[in-house]
Order: structure tokens, then sequence, then C-alpha cells
């Protein structure tokens, strides 16, 4: 999980996990509390060349608004159907 302040370098780590090879497989979480997922649109080359599973959430705080988001987001990259 990253979290920080806006221009702590959250995108940028994530940016480097993924370009890396480290034989880790990565699943991506993008959580953007603005209607239009800027971070999400940053990372999509990155994510495609890395073959990692991404799921975007917009327009909601995950621990208040968007909780069921967070939750189907979860179980969408684990590969669940969320029954």
């Amino acid at each position: 999980m990253l979290s920080g302040f806006l221009g702590a370098g959250k995108t940028t780590l994530l940016d480097h996990l993924l370009n890396s090879d480290h034989g880790l497989k990565l699943g991506v979480l993008v959580n953007d509390l603005a209607s239009v997922n800027v971070d999400a649109k940053l990372l999509e080359t990155s994510v495609q060349r890395s073959g990692a599973r991404t799921v975007e959430l917009s327009n909601g705080c995950v621990c208040c608004s968007a909780t069921e988001d967070l939750r189907q987001g979860m179980l969408e990259l684990l590969g669940k159907d969320g029954a």
C-alpha cells in the first residue's frame, strides 16, 4: 500500500516498481479523489508493460464513501467475483 501527500512521490515509486525486473506479481488498485483518475492514466503504459492487474477507483475516499468499491476492487484483483 502506498499512501502520502500530493507530490510525495507515490506515482514515481509505483512506476519504478512496475518497470523493475524483480519477479514479483503485482496488482494495482488506484484510488483518486477526483472524477478523473490522473494517476491511473500516468501509470497505464507501465501497468500494461508489467502485466500487473489493475483496478481504478475514482471520485471517492476509500475510507468513507467508496468502501464497497474498495472491497469489489480487491476481489477483482484477486480474481474473485465478489459473491
